[in-house]
């Protein structure tokens, strides 16, 4: 599941020391999506999926065993169909997202004059250590790329919108990003907080709860983790599944309606926990 590098990440930063703690917050968050799937369910067939209930007689042939030639052009053909009506879509809007998170460029003689300091003392070390201070160097460029970008630029923009959920601007261009593919937030937010591609788990979570915000508190409280793992069990973050919706409705008013609806439900949810958790001291 592309939820998992999420629930992962966010479990190791609450409960690291804790394997049966972590291993809860998997359970609470699967128990989270079920519960707001049945309960979604029974709402829409209360209100704009009313109806009756039309049975349903079906003759099903005999067992046979499958034929392995028949399955195999079936997926060819499915895969065809997905390629040709949905891997279009999908192409464009990742190259989309992918010019919002490269442009503007920033050459590095107009990086700000704390980050060029920095470079430049880094690319000047010689010895041992040499190649690793010149990859964070590479790490401080990618970090200010980034934020210069119009990805950077709007995560800034709707600060004040996800402030209320405990989000800072780097945690938000992490959930814009994610919106194509949710998987991609803990990429995005290594390099947001100066990791590079560097990804590996310990290291992510080690720099995660360093990382404060300007009044000195920490960014990854419990509230705010409670929070994003909310968010991330609730919003629509996959941009296939859109596209098949649309194929499937043969509209995109349906699968605007369903990005709109989990994405109100999915910040609404957060909300609450972050204040209810902030409320408790968490914060």
């Amino acid at each position: 599941s592309a939820r998992l590098p999420v629930y992962a990440m966010v479990a190791a930063l609450l409960f690291s020391e804790s394997a049966t703690e972590a291993a809860l917050v998997f359970v609470g968050a699967y128990l989270l999506g079920i519960a707001a799937a049945l309960l979604t369910a029974f709402g829409l067939k209360k209100s704009i999926l009313r109806g009756e209930t039309v049975p349903l007689v079906i003759e099903l042939p005999p067992y046979r065993r499958p034929s392995l030639r028949n399955a195999l052009l079936t997926v060819y053909d499915r895969s065809l169909v997905f390629i040709q009506n949905a891997g279009s879509v999908i192409l464009m809007i990742s190259v989309i997202l992918w010019g919002l998170a490269t442009y503007p460029k920033l050459s590095e003689e107009n990086l700000p004059s704390e980050t060029a300091e920095q470079v430049a003392t880094l690319r000047a070390s010689t010895g041992a250590d040499a190649e690793a201070l010149h990859q964070h160097a590479d790490q401080l460029v990618a970090q200010a790329e980034l934020e210069h970008s119009f990805a950077g630029r709007l995560g800034r923009f709707v600060e004040p919108i996800f402030r209320p959920l405990g989000f800072d601007w780097r945690i938000n261009v992490g959930v814009i990003s994610s919106f194509a593919a949710r998987e991609v937030v803990v990429s995005t937010l290594s390099i947001m907080y100066g990791m590079g591609d560097e990804t590996e788990e310990g290291t992510l979570v080690e720099t995660l709860r360093r990382q404060k915000r300007p009044n000195g508190s920490p960014v990854f409280t419990t509230a705010t983790c409670l929070s994003l793992l909310t968010f991330y069990v609730l919003a629509m973050q996959c941009l296939p599944t859109q596209v098949v919706t649309k194929r499937e409705t043969g509209s995109w008013k349906w699968a605007f309606l369903q990005l709109g609806y989990m994405t109100i439900l999915a910040y609404t949810a957060a909300l609450i926990v972050y204040q209810s958790a902030a409320a408790l001291g968490y914060a």
